[in-house]
């Protein structure tokens, strides 16, 4: 969509006069603000780059202007105020050149006939890049809100994993829209705020930049909850009034006291922020009145060994309010920041919150990543440089991971929004390693941060020395030890509901549907060999390979789960081979007839034995298996498999009365056999029915009868036919059919039991 009238001649030509533009060149219909001028731009970029591109700055002021020409924002100001703004608000980050020029073209590629290759001719591979990377983050049309939020954060993400200034330039693009959110719809303003307060802000948080996500949550709870905002600001205006002169007084006495004792330190005090206030209050349900940590005061000194001097000092002068005092210089948090924390009961008894730290902390609690200076020599890209120097950016390095685990975009956003919004605890490994999880964390993530490996095959584990169960809550400094188990080769699909961290919930779902399709795979290729073998043609890999462009998979195995799902028939894999293959017509099974349905679903081969027949082993086998519903199977039944697509293989007894659903359908039947590994027995479940004389203790007695033999009640259901007997239902679980029997007999043989016998469902 073109706003402008120039041609792209014209605007590369303009692009390259380095001339600087007078303030009356710039004509913006209806101005609300005052616009950054150019020399003001290259001001501001001088002031911390002696050595800035001026020229670089200068084309892209010109170009930028140009390309917006006469667009205006919903405010009424100049579109191109917008851009300038971003760039503005990078400039108090000291960010690089190409940065600064990439935020002031930011929007040229999608709103303007600006394209990427006009871009990198004027301005270079580099700033191209980063225009487009910001560019595809626009083009989404997806359908539900969840949806399109979701992918707009994976699309970031993977642009930050080129270049990470492609984040801090997008985080000061929402900043600015923040700032002139009241000029948006009502309807747009809420879900833009919405948005902020969901990913943006917890983002910026997440990269250590404590000003900007403090600004945007103020802003989004502004937008939200107008009230609220007013309230708060309400009771804070008026407790600054009631407290004027306190945090003067409070940096006063805290200066003096350091200096008495050596130290020269910088003392500030500020009030929270309202959003900030507003979370604590809804967190602890406590009112305003009941807030007693309002004021909070930074106090900054020249080197780490000044700031635990100043602990002393500030520990010795006033009361230290317990459990308040948390040292993140020894173990910095996950985005880089370090400080020291401590509450003390300050002067008129009001509660003081101190962080004490360094310049360098300072700038990078305030500014996070982009503290990491972009002007150092012989570093290389800033990507690379932060690979090395931020743990903020390993954090993200870690969250585009998990875009290749996830399965859908809402899934990938529950996960990175539980790991933005969480605090940290900090446990150890057995050797010392430091692993930051959040609040509320378990041992299966641990384990799963330590190693996706060691993830999956966890069975146990020691905390501080002592075993303990692995869905374990951790605490600060506790230490962990992982027991793993060659064995277990993928995690209990159940750990999903307990993991707390996304990559650990995407590693136990991705282990788990592998495992699915493992044994959909090998039960699919069972049931190929089976067919292939009764028609007496040749199956090999090799050949069916050259098949599967005909079978639409993309591999072998991807073929055998599909017929071990139920999509593709065993037929049709023949068919794909051999072209000429007819598929034998297979008679009605009689299910009336037990032994003719059995003889028919055991066919001997030639040599009186039975071929390719599929072993049950139960159901931790390594074949998706579930038993019939209403009667279940035991070993010594004759059993006959039914094939459900998308679920596996039913087994049912031969004498099942439900078999006769599956008469006309012979292609589900599947040959089985029973395959139980004698020492490791386990139980298979049956159903009872039994009439009982209706008195008291009857039921006792028959639970008794089930647990002197062995075998375990899993559910009863009763029914009272008459005032004299009761039915019941009993789903039990045995060993095999001769301990069913044993247990049967014992039944009868008591006399509150009228009648027992065996359901067959």
């Amino acid at each position: 969509m073109a706003y402008w009238s120039r041609n792209s001649r014209q605007m590369e030509a303009a692009a390259g006069t380095v001339a600087v533009l007078k303030p009356a060149a710039v004509k913006p219909s209806r101005p609300r603000s005052r616009m950054m001028r150019q020399y003001d731009l290259v001001e501001r970029v001088r002031s911390y780059n002696p050595d800035t591109d001026e020229d670089l700055l200068n084309r892209a002021y010109v170009y930028a202007m140009m390309a917006h020409g006469e667009q205006t924002r919903a405010s009424g100001d100049p579109y191109f105020s917008h851009p300038l703004e971003v760039a503005a608000i990078l400039t108090n980050l000291k960010l690089d050149d190409a940065t600064i020029v990439a935020a002031l073209l930011h929007d040229t590629i999608e709103d303007t006939e600006a394209t990427r290759t006009e871009i990198d001719n004027i301005f270079g591979h580099e700033i191209g890049a980063l225009v487009e990377g910001l560019t595809k983050l626009k083009r989404l049309e997806l359908v539900s809100r969840e949806a399109k939020q979701a992918e707009n954060l994976r699309k970031l993400l993977l642009a930050i994993s080129n270049d990470v200034r492609v984040l801090l330039i997008k985080l000061a693009d929402r900043l600015h829209n923040m700032r002139t959110l009241e000029f948006v719809p009502p309807a747009s303003r809420q879900r833009i705020a919405e948005e902020t307060l969901d990913i943006y802000a917890p983002l910026a948080g997440r990269m250590g930049m404590q000003e900007m996500r403090e600004e945007l949550e103020d802003l989004s709870f502004q937008s939200l909850d107008p009230d609220a905002f007013a309230v708060v600001m309400q009771r804070l205006d008026s407790l600054a009034e009631r407290n004027r002169n306190l945090i003067g007084e409070i940096e006063t006495q805290l200066s003096a006291n350091l200096a008495k004792n050596g130290l020269s330190a910088e003392v500030t005090g500020r009030r929270k922020r309202p959003f900030s206030i507003w979370t604590k209050m809804e967190r602890k349900s406590v009112g305003f009145e009941q807030l007693s940590d309002i004021y909070g005061f930074r106090v900054v000194l020249k080197d780490v060994e000044s700031c635990y001097r100043a602990l002393g000092v500030v520990h010795t002068t006033w009361p230290v309010v317990p459990g308040r005092f948390k040292d993140y210089i020894s173990t910095p948090k996950q985005n880089d920041y370090r400080s020291i924390h401590t509450t003390v009961i300050g002067p008129g008894q009001q509660r003081v919150e101190l962080q004490i730290r360094t310049e360098e902390m300072d700038q990078i609690a305030e500014i996070g990543i982009a503290a990491h200076a972009f002007y150092k020599d012989g570093v290389g890209s800033p990507t690379e440089m932060l690979k090395r120097e931020s743990n903020a950016f390993a954090w993200l390095r870690h969250t585009i991971e998990i875009l290749s685990e996830s399965s859908n975009p809402e899934e990938f956003l529950e996960h990175t929004k539980l790991e933005l919004f969480h605090d940290q605890v900090f446990c150890f490994t057995p050797k010392g390693k430091l692993i930051a999880l959040p609040r509320a964390a378990n041992v299966i993530d641990f384990a799963y941060a330590v190693h996706t490996d060691v993830g999956n095959s966890a069975v146990g584990c020691k905390i501080n020395g002592k075993f303990a169960p692995l869905s374990s809550e951790l605490q600060n400094g506790d230490e962990v030890e992982v027991l793993t188990s060659a064995a277990q080769e993928a995690p209990p699909s159940a750990w999903e509901s307990l993991a707390v961290t996304g990559k650990a919930r995407a590693a136990i779902r991705r282990a788990t549907r592998t495992a699915v399709r493992d044994q959909y795979a090998e039960l699919g290729r069972r049931i190929v060999e089976r067919l292939f073998s009764r028609a007496k043609i040749d199956y090999a890999d090799d050949k069916l390979k050259g098949a599967l462009p005909r079978l639409a998979r993309p591999s072998i195995d991807e073929v055998m789960a599909s017929v071990g799902r139920g999509e593709l028939r065993a037929s049709d894999v023949a068919r794909a081979m051999y072209p000429d293959y007819k598929e034998e017509r297979v008679g009605r099974f009689v299910t009336s007839n037990r032994k003719a349905t059995a003889d028919r679903v055991k066919t001997p081969d030639g040599a009186g034995r039975f071929t390719s027949i599929i072993s049950v082993g139960g159901v931790n086998s390594d074949l998706p298996v579930k038993f019939a519903p209403n009667g279940g199977a035991v070993p010594g039944d004759r059993i006959v498999g039914i094939i459900t697509p998308g679920e596996g293989i039913t087994i049912y007894p031969i004498q099942s009365p439900a078999l006769k659903d599956f008469e006309e359908e012979p292609e589900r039947w599947v040959d089985v056999r029973w395959d139980v590994d004698e020492s490791s027995p386990q139980r298979f479940p049956a159903r009872l029915f039994v009439q009982n004389v209706n008195e008291p203790g009857s039921l006792a007695q028959i639970a008794q009868v089930i647990a002197d033999h062995d075998g375990n009640i899993d559910n009863i259901s009763m029914h009272r036919r008459s005032p004299d007997f009761t039915e019941q239902n009993i789903d039990i679980e045995v060993y095999d059919l001769k301990h069913l029997s044993a247990i049967i007999n014992q039944l009868r043989a008591k006399a509150v039991v009228a009648k027992v016998e065996r359901v067959n469902g």
